[in-house]
């Protein structure tokens, strides 16, 4: 049982992008932001790398999903080992398959593992109880993207992205009293974000990343390329929705005739185009669109935001917050709002029919 008031939470997350883990402390009550803690990042070796991606869109009595678990839980355990202090932790896993009306979520990664090593009770398994009462499970971070829309003081309506393999956007309106409040948040998956860029480098150029989005720079986008991909029915759906990580694999084949610097635009130009498509279902205008994950690092992709959005369009640095730590603090928030029984998703969020506290507790020695 954890104490009363803010505590002290170590949270984890390994993205669809494959680079590595991210840690992060937060000190919160799982309302309020009290203060940002230490961060931490474990890179993922390339062997590594090749063996969670083998698992991709597997679920778990697929052969190689155990090998892909292995890795993923030393990872998490080499990382987060190295900072102390935390009295529970947040452990997202890897997320292998995603299908809500289908066969549900797959996070790879067991928490009862993690808890045995670290010696702090870990909360995991965060989506399945919302897929299982009939929400998409996805976007989770969006309650701790109101909390921080209060922590840097804002006053009107806003929206964070973040650009991880996948796209999702969170609208916010901070001026409701909680989270959870009705008008308080809408959140979605966007589309593609850096996963098909990521793959056809590592297709084409043995590279993990367009660095900079500078092979994008130097190409074309095919316009009928981006305009078939537009005319895909997710764009046009009413949120909440969610996507897997190759949900739009067809991407890739699209430009498989294009040059690597035109192919490379297409795929860049499209995510762009995916977010403003997005934008369109927000409940009132933004005047600000706060970026973080490791799109933000990609100058090309964000001129082509600041081109489509209708309004201003920064990285999270820019109000103070960390875009690589956003997703391992929203993870230790949610955990202790697990552990308070606080809803962790609701209606607006990942379309559940009520709020929802997902997550399991495992403790060590259990």
């Amino acid at each position: 049982m954890l104490k009363a008031g803010p505590v002290w939470a170590l949270g984890a997350m390994s993205g669809t992008s494959l680079d590595g883990v991210d840690a992060a402390m937060l000190f919160t009550d799982g309302e309020r932001i009290v203060e940002f803690g230490e961060t931490g990042y474990r890179a993922y070796e390339t062997d590594e790398r090749e063996i969670i991606r083998a698992a991709l869109g597997l679920w778990p009595d697929a052969a190689e999903v155990d090998p892909a678990a292995e890795v993923v839980e030393l990872a998490h355990a080499e990382l987060l080992s190295t900072i102390a202090g935390a009295e529970l932790v947040g452990f997202h896993g890897q997320t292998l398959a995603h299908d809500p009306r289908g066969r549900g979520t797959h996070q790879a990664g067991s928490g009862s593992v993690l808890a045995e090593v670290l010696g702090v009770p870990v909360v995991w398994d965060f989506r399945s109880a919302d897929v299982a009462l009939g929400g998409q499970g996805a976007p989770l971070a969006p309650y701790f993207h109101f909390a921080c829309a209060r922590w840097i003081g804002a006053e009107e309506p806003l929206a964070f992205l973040n650009l991880g393999g996948v796209g999702n956007l969170t609208w916010v309106d901070p001026r409701q009293p909680k989270a959870e409040s009705t008008g308080a948040c809408l959140a979605f998956d966007t589309g593609p974000a850096n996963a098909p860029v990521n793959d056809l480098m590592v297709q084409r150029l043995g590279r993990t990343q367009d660095e900079g989005g500078a092979l994008a720079a130097s190409g074309q986008a095919d316009a009928a390329i981006i305009a078939a991909f537009l005319a895909h029915p997710f764009f046009a759906r009413i949120p909440p929705k969610s996507l897997d990580r190759n949900d739009f694999h067809g991407l890739l084949h699209a430009v498989a005739g294009l040059s690597d610097a035109d192919a490379a635009a297409t795929l860049t130009r499209a995510a762009a185009e995916a977010v403003a498509a997005g934008a369109a279902h927000f409940p009132a205008p933004v005047a600000r669109l706060l970026v973080s994950g490791g799109g933000r690092h990609n100058a090309t992709l964000m001129a082509h935001l600041r081109a489509v959005m209708g309004c201003e369009v920064l990285p999270v640095e820019a109000v103070g917050l960390n875009g690589d730590m956003l997703e391992a603090q929203a993870f230790a928030y949610l955990a202790v709002r697990v552990a308070r029984g606080l809803p962790t998703s609701g209606p607006s969020t990942t379309g559940v029919a009520a709020d929802v506290g997902g997550g399991q507790i495992s403790y060590p020695g259990a």
